[in-house]
């Protein structure tokens, strides 16, 4: 009986045995590779790649065919927000430059109508022998009120050869006349203005009311290497560089 049993259970595994092989035979699965077989070791495993081969006839769901947002390196960035700021600056220098000739245009055209005032006033007041400009008297006798008070004539009292009052004058009767209101006397002749005082050996040692004069031309240095002077009868009485207001040779002299 035992040897029947052990027969038995002989036979039945070797049948489920053939069992098993015929079902794995009949249902085989077979597998194949997505990307090419690679035999070429990768040296730089932190190297960046930048291309990848795959079969033509893959299938990646549709993501082959996607559109990314394109982005910009720090560097683009930097220099467009670079190009803007200087953009922004340029545009900001023109307005304040635009700004800033319309305001001297305006202050030009305030100072013509001041002039064009004074002069209309000038030639009223001048319409008989007796009439004078009217103007503030120097609030003392000192250089500075002299230059101050010279000032008030400049763009308003014209060129009179011979003369030596606000109705007219030339450039000695002009520097005669400011002098006078000082209480300082000059003779009307530039020539002879040259020599009284003390003199200054050099323009760079001239002060402010200082008598800049020649046998041709006088007049009042101001500072800054100009005059005011009447200079001729297309100027009148004008602020001048002393270069161009005196051609040749000049004495400065200093009589306050």
């Amino acid at each position: 009986m035992v040897a029947v049993a052990a027969a038995c259970l002989s036979l039945a595994a070797t049948a489920s045995s053939a069992s098993a092989q015929s079902s794995t035979s009949a249902t085989a699965i077979t597998s194949s590779r997505s990307f090419p077989k690679t035999t070429t070791v990768k040296k730089n495993l932190l190297a960046e790649s930048t291309s990848t081969s795959v079969d033509s006839n893959s299938n990646w769901g549709g993501i082959e065919s996607l559109n990314p947002p394109q982005t910009k390196s720090t560097a683009e960035k930097e220099a467009e927000a670079k190009a803007a700021a200087e953009k922004a600056a340029a545009e900001a220098a023109a307005q304040a430059a635009a700004q800033a000739a319309a305001q001297a245009a305006a202050q030009a055209q305030q100072q013509a109508a001041s002039r064009s005032q004074s002069r209309s006033s000038l030639s009223a007041s001048t319409s008989s022998p007796s009439a004078t400009v009217t103007v503030n008297p120097p609030d003392s006798a000192s250089a500075s009120a002299l230059v101050a008070y010279a000032a008030q004539f400049v763009g308003v009292v014209p060129y009179v050869s011979g003369g030596n009052t606000p109705a007219g004058w030339d450039c000695s009767g002009f520097v005669q006349y400011v002098f006078a209101q000082m209480g300082i006397s000059l003779p009307h002749y530039s020539g002879a203005q040259a020599t009284l005082g003390t003199a200054v050996p050099s323009l760079a040692e001239a002060q402010p009311g200082d008598i800049i004069a020649n046998g041709a031309h006088a007049g009042i240095y101001v500072g800054n290497g100009m005059v005011v002077n009447a200079l001729n009868k297309n100027a009148g009485t004008v602020y001048t560089p002393v270069a161009y207001a005196f051609s040749g040779s000049y004495s400065i002299r200093r009589l306050l």
